[in-house]
């Protein structure tokens, strides 16, 4: 009968426990899919983290530092829109893992796509807090201190700090909030999106077109202070230059921060159980969403470190402040108005898409399908897994620093795209038979190449975070080996003779 631990689950099975009273609407079209990606994607990363990259790892350079990240995620996306066209179901990456890899690869993959989506949130409420409170000094109000910043900081130098706040009081708010919006129901969370999606397009034009006006070339030299370079393996700089702590920077210095910008574009996939045609919808809209992004980003990056020089960029609330140094305070209240309700669609995306990972595992009997598998009898959305995220969220975003948490979504997003891309080689091989209405192209080119940038920029984060992804997944393997294991379905139906 083989290992169960290394156990697929078979595709003709996975289509067919969709079905029934616990599946979910199929109602989303690809305008509807690409609106949540781009909801995903543009947020935090471009309106927050540009400011950290620019003016302590790659300066101008952030614009190549883009394109690196870029590039990683699209052949990652070409691999995810070949997955989600055979698989269209709930739990993305988790799904596709266990279809290819077994069981136990599907457990680390699920577990670890709460670091990118529950995690993330956390990290994303953060942002939101910052622009908050960016929005509101410009009408002469001013947050507490003490209750405007997690309590704790982290120095690679000091480990973590104190603050000497209390919490992020407006990052709990936005979280309580996002949560009970997705509570109410799938169709509702996407018209919300919608409408903060054109209100963040809206936005990010602005600061394209009006910043433009405002920028000035000398700002762009030199164009990377920091140099083109900056690879590291486990935090040990390779080539390049490294800051006065030894850490590298540089061009993939900067991509590695950065790549939190381009997270999103693939819980798309964990809604392929919601669109109405997911075969061809759902590849659409990764493809889409993720390139549209990739023009704004670079656009921005380059309007950003030409309005401000590098080392002069603020580092909580870069591209507002932009405008406030630029001598335009109605610009700043437009832009910081702009990224709250950007920032607002990717807490909700990202939230939305947690709970249907827990779904899909839930279905498998890899956690309490009682709990995380209940669907609730109005609204037909996972409640009960929704608001274990939105605590999740809530207690990530009042107490941890933004830096560690957008560090550790990096290293467990990427670490599930290089699980993705390997699985697509499996597949093919294992069963080249299967369906496939969307097919990466250029053969075993884009998987590989996949592999390999995910892996670069894994290995040029910190050391620190190598770590606490190790603690994670160890903490994951007990909650398997302790509950998982005995509770799979697929073990009782291979024990039946059934699978």
């Amino acid at each position: 009968m083989g290992n169960p631990l290394f156990a697929r689950k078979p595709l003709a099975l996975l289509l067919e426990e969709a079905k029934g009273e616990n599946r979910l609407r199929r109602i989303l079209g690809p305008v509807q899919l690409t609106s949540l990606g781009v909801g995903a994607i543009i947020g935090t990363g471009i309106f927050v983290l540009t400011g950290v990259a620019a003016h302590d790892k790659a300066g101008p350079a952030l614009i190549l530092s883009f394109v690196v990240s870029g590039t990683a995620c699209i052949f990652a996306a070409l691999c995810y829109a070949e997955f989600a066209s055979m698989t269209p179901v709930a739990g993305s990456a988790y799904t596709y893992a266990y279809a290819t890899l077994g069981e136990l690869m599907a457990w680390i993959i699920g577990w670890d796509l709460i670091l990118e989506y529950a995690v993330a949130s956390a990290a994303v409420s953060q942002g939101w807090s910052a622009y908050f409170q960016d929005f509101i000094s410009v009408l002469g109000l001013n947050w507490p201190k003490a209750w405007g910043l997690a309590p704790f900081d982290f120095d690679p130098a000091l480990g973590f700090i104190t603050t000497g706040t209390i919490l992020n009081l407006p990052a709990v708010l936005i979280a309580c909030l996002v949560t009970w919006v997705l509570v109410i129901g799938i169709r509702e969370s996407a018209g919300f999106n919608t409408v903060m999606v054109v209100i963040k397009l809206a936005a990010v034009l602005f600061v394209i077109g009006v910043g433009a006006f405002y920028v000035d070339p000398a700002n762009w030299h030199p164009f990377a202070p920091y140099g083109y370079s900056g690879l590291s393996f486990f935090g040990q700089p390779v080539f390049g230059q490294t800051s006065p702590s030894g850490a590298p920077v540089g061009v993939l210095a900067g991509a590695a921060i950065i790549f939190f910008a381009y997270i999103g574009f693939d819980s798309i996939s964990t809604h392929a159980e919601e669109a109405r045609r997911p075969n061809r919808d759902v590849p659409i809209a990764i493809i889409a969403s993720l390139v549209l992004c990739t023009v704004l980003y670079i656009a921005v990056a380059a309007v950003l470190t030409g309005m401000v020089r590098y080392d002069k960029i603020d580092i909580k609330a870069p591209v507002s402040n932009a405008f406030a140094q630029a001598g335009l305070p109605w610009a700043q209240f437009l832009v910081s108005l702009g990224a709250i309700a950007g920032i607002t669609s990717v807490l909700l995306v990202m939230m939305l898409s947690q709970p249907r990972i827990w779904l899909a595992m839930a279905r498998d009997g890899l956690v309490p399908s009682g709990f995380f598998g209940a669907v609730h009898e109005k609204y037909r959305t996972p409640w009960k897994s929704t608001l274990v995220t939105g605590a999740i969220v809530v207690l990530g975003g009042a107490f941890l620093p933004i830096r560690v948490l957008a560090d550790l979504t990096n290293i467990g997003t990427l670490f599930a795209f290089v699980v993705v891309c390997a699985a697509v080689l499996i597949m093919r091989v294992k069963h080249p038979e299967a369906e496939r209405p969307f097919r990466a192209p250029l053969g075993p080119v884009v998987p590989i190449a996949g592999i390999l940038t995910c892996l670069m920029l894994m290995f040029s984060l910190g050391p620190e975070n190598w770590l606490r992804l190790f603690v994670w997944l160890g903490l994951g393997l007990i909650i398997y080996f302790t509950y998982g294991r005995q509770h799979s379905v697929l073990a009782r139906l291979r024990a039946a003779g059934k699978a």
